[in-house]
């Protein structure tokens, strides 16, 4: 009679081992699957910076040889553009959030940038019916979009990825089989960029 009570017992203990490790597995690789598909959707948002990156030098190239006396936007392009190939960017960039910052800020400082170079444009008229600018800004536009959709994507994995490790369950097994893991920053947007632009008549 002891050795069945004993045997149940210990089957028991076996049962709510064997759960706990099939959840354990479970949420680990649930975990790693979705560190995975940030890292993904990091990498496309990396890709599509850099498109935009490459397209600038040919798209200042061009507006110089009609905007010469627009120096000083040039400058700021070429300056911001720059400055954003100089960051080293490591895959721990996402596990460390100053870094993260300073690249968003880089590539928000580009952005304005380019926007103030779109700016100076409309004040030549030539320049805007020049086919090679015209293509370029085709091209810029395009990639602005697909980082637009990249960040978004980034965004929305990031915020799937962080809500698993702060729900229960998953979070008490995922402290005990990843305690390295974790959240992942997110873009933001800045005071200035959601601010509603001024429009006057």
């Amino acid at each position: 009679m002891k050795l069945s009570t004993t045997l149940k017992a210990v089957a028991a203990i076996v049962v709510l081992l064997v759960i706990f490790a099939v959840a354990a597995m479970n949420y680990h690789n649930k975990a790693v699957s979705m560190d995975e598909k940030v890292n993904a959707a990091w990498s496309q948002v990396l890709n599509q910076y850099k498109r935009r990156a490459d397209l600038i030098p040919n798209l200042v190239n061009t507006v110089k040889g009609y905007a010469k006396h627009e120096k000083e936007v040039l400058t700021q392009v070429t300056e911001a553009r720059a400055k954003v190939g100089k960051m080293e960017i490591s895959p721990k960039i996402l596990e460390n959030p100053k870094a993260f910052a300073m690249f968003e800020k880089s590539q928000s400082e580009l952005s304005s940038a380019l926007s103030r170079l779109m700016m100076v444009v409309e004040r030549y008229p030539n320049l805007k019916a020049d086919k090679n600018f015209l293509a370029l800004q085709s091209q810029l536009e395009g990639t602005e979009n697909r980082i637009a959709v990249a960040r978004r994507d980034y965004i929305e994995a990031v915020r799937a990825y962080n809500t698993l490790l702060r729900r229960f369950p998953a979070a008490f097994f995922l402290r005990i089989t990843d305690p390295e893991l974790r959240p992942k920053p997110t873009f933001t947007i800045s005071e200035k960029e959601s601010q509603t632009p001024e429009v006057s008549f």
